[in-house]
């Protein structure tokens, strides 16, 4: 497979939450992201899927969330993502100290990992949040409507954690069968970079040989999503995945991207996302987030949709 059609970086991460307010008001009024979309769960219109992102929801940038309020809630264990890592700016590290001082939120922090100053906080639903004062260019912009001031805003991925039983048969499958790179090892983490490296292009993946088995439920990361930039280059990775003898399902239209999944040997959920059409398909710019949003094939359902979802202030359905 010619690598001029390389995996460039993370495409989004999604997670589950089971509190649609209150995680609404932690990603946009706390981390100061953009609500970029309200839609359904095309597998289960019943449920919201909301995206955070930048201004725009630039791939890199995104984080969606299944919301699944009345589920059981997961337990964090080996066959999962374990943390999210968001870029921030060098400079911006002590404003983003003092924020969650003045917001009395717990933090774990400062620490350095592979020799970059981090903070850890949690989300309502207990997902493990990191922001990495990255030492590199910072690839991705951020929201100029930000509550957050812009020369302290997060800039998308630096990149998320798996927890592994089996760390050498997922560090195989990332380097020989999806072209990422080992770059670096500290204590019990191996740090894989793909495409060009740099921000959003990480993956660590921790040994954590004879931890429990996770399982998923809210307050859990459900998959990780690449990104590549073209369908013609999605369809090369998917017959190079089926020849590698995964599992992958087919193309899936997921309307502001097509998508392909697949476990890695460790059992974390991965998906191949196309770059295009993006967030701009259905809402300008300026309206993104504000209208409850339904792929053409489920629009016929709306009043019923609507019906079996609950209010969601300030926008309309």
């Amino acid at each position: 497979m010619a690598m001029e059609t390389e995996i460039l970086g993370l495409h989004h991460i999604s997670a589950i939450t089971g509190n649609l307010s209150a995680n609404i008001d932690f990603y946009t009024r706390v981390l100061g992201l953009r609500l970029v979309k309200v839609t359904v769960n095309f597998d289960d219109p019943s449920s919201y899927h909301l995206y955070y992102g930048d201004g725009v929801g630039h791939p890199g940038t995104i984080l969606t969330f299944f919301v699944w309020p009345g589920a059981d809630r997961g337990r964090l264990g080996v066959g999962q993502a374990a943390l999210i890592s968001f870029a921030i700016p060098q400079s911006a590290f002590g404003y983003w100290v003092n924020r969650f001082h003045e917001l009395n939120i717990t933090y774990q922090g400062p620490t350095r990992r592979f020799g970059e100053q981090t903070l850890v906080v949690r989300d309502p639903d207990g997902i493990s949040i990191e922001l990495v004062a990255y030492a590199g260019p910072l690839a991705q912009t951020s929201w100029e409507g930000s509550i957050i001031p812009a020369e302290s805003a997060i800039h998308g991925y630096a990149g998320a954690t798996l927890w592994e039983d089996d760390a050498d048969a997922t560090g195989h499958f990332l380097t020989e069968v999806m072209r990422f790179h080992k770059v670096a090892e500290e204590q019990q983490t191996l740090r894989y970079e793909i495409g060009l490296g740099g921000a959003g292009s990480r993956l660590d993946v921790r040994r954590a040989s004879g931890f429990w088995g996770g399982t998923m439920g809210t307050g859990q990361i459900h998959h990780l999503a690449w990104r590549v930039a073209t369908d013609d280059v999605q369809k090369q990775w998917r017959e190079h995945l089926l020849k590698s003898e995964a599992e992958v399902t087919p193309i899936l239209d997921r309307k502001y991207f097509h998508s392909i999944y697949f476990p890695e040997p460790g059992g974390v959920l991965f998906e191949i996302a196309t770059d295009p059409p993006g967030f701009t398909v259905d809402e300008p710019v300026e309206q993104l987030g504000t209208r409850l949003q339904l792929p053409s094939w489920l629009e016929h359902e709306r009043e019923e949709i609507v019906q079996e979802l609950p209010p969601l202030p300030g926008r309309v359905q």
